[in-house]
């Protein structure tokens, strides 16, 4: 489990996991009646806290006694009527808008072992979860209710779950948190969230939702937000029914479930329907984007080369012509040594936000001027890592017209050199992976080519990127 969900976790400890103000509230099951016990019906804030003790007291889980006969309340906001999602609910709290500490906005998964869910417990139907001998715990990445000892979590069957997951007459209208993916944190995640101003990444607008080749289980899809480059990715299960329509080709907003994905690396979004994607309009707010193609030839003439050998551990990248800009926040590109799986490249360059408790984080690092009207067939080629690049972005640019001055590298012309490959979210983060033969010889005139990391000290979106063997050649 990572840190920083433990330090969510540890903030929402409380001293009591009873609500006091709430008393024999009727429930409707299978056309009978009953009453949940006095005092019986507890917050999320303490079942979250519940959590936070078993792993403050190096626990994996948290288990409910069969004699507490404790409650939540909460409402579904996923639905698997589309099939993208599969043997889960998805619930959260109703926040007491006058009182939002005493139970801040949370939500949970529940861990069920039936299909067609949605048929009993639709989108906005109000529910109880009888806690009583379950587990808490984490799973892919969020906080699960399940069943199951020994440190691990187990589905609940389809024999008790009507008798746990108590269905009310109630169905709610659900308004989704509208926030920017800055404002994001993991106490968001496994509710109902809408972000405004985005679209699909450009390079991707060919793609459907998850019927490509490519798509196993499941298919990721770059969500871009037009106001500050941040991006997230869009999971669509392989088994939806809408997973062979194309991606939407224009901008606007998107809701859906905040989560992370199967194997916990990144933070994902996850839709109940296409019609959860009202993306109406026709401006898109895409970067200029350049390409010469790949070349099928690496000259054997060299024009610039960087591995940062020479560079100091840990200090800011400097020398040898680059250019180390921060145009926001308090990080820039520096020398690292990694160790583990990236130890094989030694030293390469770094860049990350985490614990800078910056809002935004951008960070160019520029080569020097690159001519290229005395030889012939330049390219490009380097090496990205990540270390969880956790929903922060990196890309590589160039100017035609930027005048070598910090003070106007934002007020020069730069596009996106399309066709190279930088490690992706969806990317083993202990591998290298190459960039490509990107081709330049289409170009003319002197040109820069810059690394530019965008993210924040949001834990959300504070992941690292590393680059290495940056490289120009040419054909002698």
């Amino acid at each position: 489990m990572k840190t920083k969900v433990i330090a969510l976790l540890l903030l929402v400890v409380v001293s009591s996991c009873v609500d006091e103000g709430d008393y024999g509230i009727p429930i409707p099951e299978d056309g009978q009646n009953f009453v949940i016990p006095e005092n019986k019906l507890i917050t999320f804030k303490a079942l979250y806290g519940r959590y936070a003790q078993a792993v403050a007291n190096d626990k994996l889980i948290a288990i409910i006694n069969e004699d507490e006969d404790l409650y939540i309340e909460g409402y579904v906001v996923s639905s698997d009527q589309a099939g993208n999602f599969f043997e889960e609910l998805i619930i959260q709290n109703k926040v007491d808008d006058s009182n939002p500490d005493e139970d801040p906005r949370l939500g949970i998964r529940l861990d069920i072992n039936v299909g067609s869910l949605s048929d009993t417990y639709e989108f906005g139907r109000k529910v109880y979860v009888k806690l009583s001998g379950l587990t808490i715990g984490e799973s892919n990445g969020v906080l699960t209710i399940a069943k199951g000892e020994d440190q691990s979590l187990e589905q609940i069957q389809e024999f008790e779950y009507r008798k746990i997951v108590i269905r009310t007459p109630e169905v709610a209208t659900i308004t989704p948190k509208v926030a920017s993916l800055i404002e994001l944190t993991d106490a968001d995640e496994n509710t109902l969230i809408q972000l405004g101003n985005m679209q699909i990444r450009n390079s991707e607008l060919p793609l459907t939702y998850a019927g490509e080749g490519i798509d196993e289980f499941d298919g990721f899809r770059t969500l871009e937000s037009c106001d500050t480059n941040l991006s997230i990715l869009l999971q669509t299960s392989t088994f939806s029914d809408f997973k062979s329509l194309q991606v939407p080709q224009n901008k606007g907003s998107i809701k859906g479930v905040f989560t992370r994905d199967f194997g916990d690396d990144f933070n994902v979004l996850v839709i109940n329907s296409v019609t959860d994607v009202q993306f109406t309009d026709e401006n898109r707010c895409d970067p200029l984007q350049f390409s010469c193609g790949l070349a099928n030839v690496v000259g054997a003439g060299n024009l610039f080369y960087e591995n940062f050998q020479s560079q100091v551990n840990n200090r800011l990248v400097t020398g040898n012509g680059w250019t180390n800009y921060i145009e926001a926040g308090s990080e820039g590109w520096e020398a690292y040594v990694a160790t583990g799986t990236n130890a094989s490249l030694d030293r390469s360059a770094r860049m990350q936000s985490a614990s800078s408790g910056d809002v935004s984080n951008i960070a160019w690092l520029i080569t020097p001027a690159i001519n290229l009207d005395v030889q012939n067939g330049e390219t490009l080629r380097f090496k990205t890592s990540s270390s969880f690049a956790d929903s922060s972005d990196m890309q590589v640019l160039y100017s035609a017209d930027w005048d070598g001055s910090e003070a106007n590298v934002t007020n020069a012309n730069w596009s996106i050199l399309s066709d190279a490959y930088i490690i992706k979210d969806t990317d083993y983060f202990g591998s290298w992976f190459n960039s490509g033969n990107v081709d330049l010889s289409c170009l003319t005139g002197t040109i820069h080519i810059a690394f530019k990391y965008i993210g924040s000290g949001n834990p959300t979106f504070d992941g690292t990127y590393e680059l290495d063997e940056v490289s120009i050649d040419y054909v002698p």
